[in-house]
C-alpha cells in the first residue's frame, strides 16, 4: 500500500471513530436537555414565557402541552407502563386524583418549606405554584346601559338575561368551582349544596351561555358580556389585550383556587424535571407568574407594578382559600346534583 493510500485510510478510519464517538456522547446529552410537561399551553397563563426563560436559563427545551387537567391524568394513566411525560400542571382539584393515580413521584422542590402546609401534599406529590380567583370577568362595553354587576345575586336579574356564562360543571372544573364558590358565598357547605344548586336552577330560568371548554376570546369580543371565571383572565384582557372588561369580586364573596405541579413517576427525563420545577418556585419565574396577573404562591415576589393591576386588598378579602380535600370530596356529587337539578 503507497504512503498515500495509508493516508487515505488512516483519515478514514480516524472520522468514523470520530462519528462513533459524536454519535455515543451527543446523543444522551441531547435527550439530557429536554423535558415535556403534559397541561402546559402557551397561551394559559402565560406558560408561552415560561417555557422560553425554561430554555434559556436551564437549557431544556420543553414543548408546551394543550391538555387540561383530566386529559393529562387520563394519558398518564395510560402510559404507565412506558411514562412519556416528566411533570405535570394541574388545576388544584386534580392533585390528589392525580397521586392516588400513582403517576405522581414525590418531589420537594427548592423553597417547599415555604409552601403554606394546605397547598402542598406532604409527601411530596404535588406543591402549589400559583392561583386564581373566581370571580365575574365583564365585558362592559357589551353590557350596554346596564349597570356592571356586583353580587352573585345581581345574575339572577331579568337586565341580564342571556347575557350571563359559566362553563359546564358537567365537563369543566371551573365549572364545579363555580357553583361551589357560589354555595359557599350563600352559606352552603362542602357538604350542603342546597344553596349553591338552588342558584344555577335560578339562574337557568335566565338563559345562561354555558361552553364546555374556556371561552376568553368569546367575552373579550362581547359575545358573553358576564362569564364566571379568574381574576388573571380578566385582567389580561383588561391589560394585555386593552378590551373594555373588568373584574369583579360578588359581594357575597368566593374562593382562591390554587394551580399545581407535580413530578411524573417514571418519567424519561426525571433530572430535568426537577431542575424545572426547582426554577418554577425561584424569584424570577415566580414574579414571571404575578407579571401574567396570577398570585405566586410566594407572594413576596409579586411586583409592585403587577400587584398595581389587582383589585385593592379589601377587595379580595372577600376571597377565601378553597378546601382542595373538600371540594374534591364533592366533585362526584356538584356533577350528579347539576345534571339532575339544573339540566
Amino acid at each position: 500500500m503507497s504512503f498515500s493510500n495509508l493516508r487515505r485510510h488512516a483519515l478514514l478510519a480516524a472520522l468514523a471513530i470520530s462519528a462513533l464517538v459524536t454519535t455515543v456522547t451527543i446523543a444522551p446529552a441531547h435527550a439530557e436537555q429536554r423535558a415535556l410537561c403534559y397541561n402546559c399551553p402557551p397561551e394559559w397563563a402565560d406558560w408561552g414565557s415560561q417555557l422560553k426563560a425554561i430554555h434559556k436559563r436551564l437549557g431544556i427545551e420543553m414543548p408546551s402541552d394543550n391538555k387540561n387537567s383530566g386529559q393529562s391524568i387520563a394519558a398518564m394513566i395510560a402510559e404507565k407502563a412506558s411514562p412519556v411525560t416528566d411533570m405535570v400542571y394541574l388545576g388544584g382539584i386534580a392533585a390528589d386524583p392525580a397521586r392516588d393515580a400513582g403517576v405522581l413521584t414525590p418531589y420537594k422542590p427548592k423553597g417547599w418549606e415555604k409552601i403554606p402546609a394546605d397547598l402542598k401534599d406532604p409527601a411530596g406529590n404535588w406543591f402549589t405554584i400559583h392561583s386564581g380567583t373566581l370571580g365575574l370577568f365583564i365585558n362592559t362595553a357589551a353590557l350596554g346601559k346596564r349597570p356592571v354587576p356586583q353580587s352573585w345575586a345581581d345574575l339572577l336579574k331579568p337586565e341580564y338575561k342571556g347575557m350571563v356564562g359559566y362553563l359546564d360543571p358537567t365537563s369543566a372544573a371551573v365549572g364545579q368551582l363555580g357553583v361551589m364558590a357560589v354555595n359557599l358565598a350563600l352559606g352552603g357547605t362542602y357538604d350542603n349544596l342546597d344553596p349553591g344548586i338552588a342558584f344555577f336552577k335560578a339562574l337557568a330560568k335566565n338563559q345562561p351561555i354555558v361552553p364546555k371548554q374556556t371561552s376568553y376570546a368569546r367575552v373579550i369580543s362581547g359575545e358573553i358580556p358576564i362569564l364566571i371565571d379568574y381574576d388573571f383572565n380578566a385582567y389580561r384582557g383588561q391589560y394585555t389585550d386593552k378590551a373594555p372588561v373588568r373584574f369583579v369580586i360578588p359581594k357575597e364573596g368566593t374562593v382562591v383556587f390554587p394551580y399545581v405541579m407535580g413530578l411524573a413517576k417514571n418519567g424519561p427525563n426525571p433530572d430535568n424535571g426537577r431542575k424545572v420545577l426547582d426554577y418554577l418556585l425561584s424569584p424570577e419565574s415566580q414574579a414571571m407568574w404575578g407579571n401574567a396577573y396570577l398570585r405566586p404562591v410566594f407572594a413576596e415576589y409579586l411586583s409592585a407594578e403587577a400587584k398595581a393591576k389587582f383589585l385593592p386588598d379589601s377587595e379580595y378579602a372577600r376571597a377565601k382559600p378553597v378546601d382542595l380535600k373538600k371540594l374534591a370530596a364533592a366533585q362526584a356529587k356538584i356533577v350528579e346534583r347539576y345534571k339532575n337539578e339544573v339540566n
